[in-house]
């Protein structure tokens, strides 16, 4: 049982990577100077949810088969605490940051109506932070004899660093002044 499982959640850490890229790469284009309007910023926002609804699944299946498979030691407190693992526990400890900064993202996107705007942007942009991080953690832990798994991941992280570059350096808004005065008031 203990090998089926590390291969499960090997498994759902890829899907996990490749569904948060998916995510990533569409928040930047929603979040982005070109985004797209009306009915399509619809149709994106709503594939960026359910996506990130769907990752959250794969998520929480590798988590759990990780601590639940035998073949290494991942104890509940490792999913928790960064860097407490006594199995690899720099690539790990990666993982347990990623999925703590994605708690944060996700509740204060389940409590966006109840927070100032810029509270919410300033924690959901640690979604930046967060899929570098998860990257590295299934680089190094997931394919590295796997050369599907690796290939995969590979892509995922050009993708997702794609997105990132074209996001940063898309040329600036037209009305990018008086959004910076919008966003300078008090948001009540």
């Amino acid at each position: 049982m203990g090998a089926s499982l590390w291969y499960l959640s090997r498994a759902t850490g890829v899907a996990s990577i490749v569904l948060l890229t998916a995510v990533v790469v569409l928040g930047a284009l929603v979040s982005g100077r070109r985004r797209p309007h009306g009915e399509q910023a619809t149709v994106v926002m709503a594939v960026h949810r359910w996506l990130s609804l769907g990752m959250v699944v794969f998520l929480v299946a590798h988590v759990a088969t990780a601590v639940g498979e035998t073949y290494v030691n991942i104890d509940l407190v490792s999913v928790l605490v960064p860097f407490t693992s006594g199995y690899e526990t720099v690539w790990v400890g990666l993982g347990t940051l990623a999925v703590d900064v994605l708690v944060a993202v996700l509740v204060t996107s389940w409590w966006r109506h109840r927070l100032p705007e810029r509270a919410w942007r300033a924690v959901h942009y640690a979604a930046y932070l967060l899929w570098p991080a998860a990257l590295v953690h299934g680089l190094v832990l997931g394919t590295s004899d796997e050369p599907l798994l690796l290939g995969v991941t590979v892509l995922a992280g050009a993708a997702g660093t794609a997105a990132v570059l074209w996001r940063l350096l898309a040329r600036p808004h037209h009305d990018r002044a008086r959004r910076d005065v919008v966003l300078g008031q008090e948001w009540t």
